[in-house]
């Protein structure tokens, strides 16, 4: 399966998805932020990083890309989409999920190993997990609290929405401690946390992370 991995510039952690993404047993595919074509890949990871140097607000430019236009349209026909923390704030941007992350509530940038609970496994990219399974993977940002009016928040509960949620801590004062959520359709996933830096133990602090990455290709190989 093929899985695209954008590059925006500030990007700062594609080649770690494309490295997740091979781990896992797919063939990471690079896109550029200035194609208009997602060259047949079958799923699309937006990564981390700081896409246009955050101008405006995070996301806000990377919006725009010529490759945005594309992925909004086949996402909304069910194109898997996984978008990691820079990579959630573009699709809430893009409104391909709803709600807004703004700044941490500590007005600090956040580094630290983060433990989550998963909430829902209904999604391309969480069918691997267990719901109540609780996992540790890097957490990295300054512009991680989620935020969204309590008639969408209420939504996102009750319709099983809310993907992942922190422990412990809040790192970001993220309303309901609420760390990742997904489209109703569950083919869209944003996530604040960095599941591409826990897929081996050489490098990350668990291989928690890898099962977001293998969710999605059993998911497509099933399909």
């Amino acid at each position: 399966m093929r899985i695209g991995v954008v590059t925006f510039p500030g990007s700062l952690d594609d080649h770690d998805a494309a490295r997740a993404v091979r781990i896992a047993g797919g063939e990471a595919v690079a896109l550029w932020h200035a194609d208009a074509d997602l060259h047949g890949v079958d799923a699309v990871v937006l990564p981390g990083g700081f896409s246009y140097g955050d101008y405006l607000r995070c996301g806000a430019i990377a919006r725009f890309a010529p490759v945005m236009g594309t992925l909004v349209d086949a996402a909304n026909g069910g194109l898997p989409v996984l978008g990691i923390c820079n990579g959630f704030q573009v699709l809430c941007e893009s409104h391909l999920l709803p709600g807004a992350l703004v700044r941490n509530d500590s007005l600090h940038f956040v580094c630290r190993d983060q433990r989550l609970r998963i909430e829902s496994t209904d999604t391309a990219w969480t069918s691997a997990y267990e719901i109540g399974q609780e996992i540790v993977v890097p957490l990295k940002n300054g512009e991680g609290g989620y935020v969204a009016d309590e008639a969408t928040l209420d939504l996102l509960e009750g319709d099983g929405r809310v993907v992942a949620r922190y422990l412990e801590v809040n790192p970001n004062g993220s309303r309901r401690d609420i760390a990742g959520i997904s489209n109703a359709r569950g083919n869209v996933v944003g996530l604040m946390p960095h599941p591409e830096h826990a897929v081996e133990p050489l490098t990350g602090p668990s291989t928690d992370g890898l099962r977001f990455f293998t969710s999605i290709l059993k998911g497509l190989v099933e399909a």
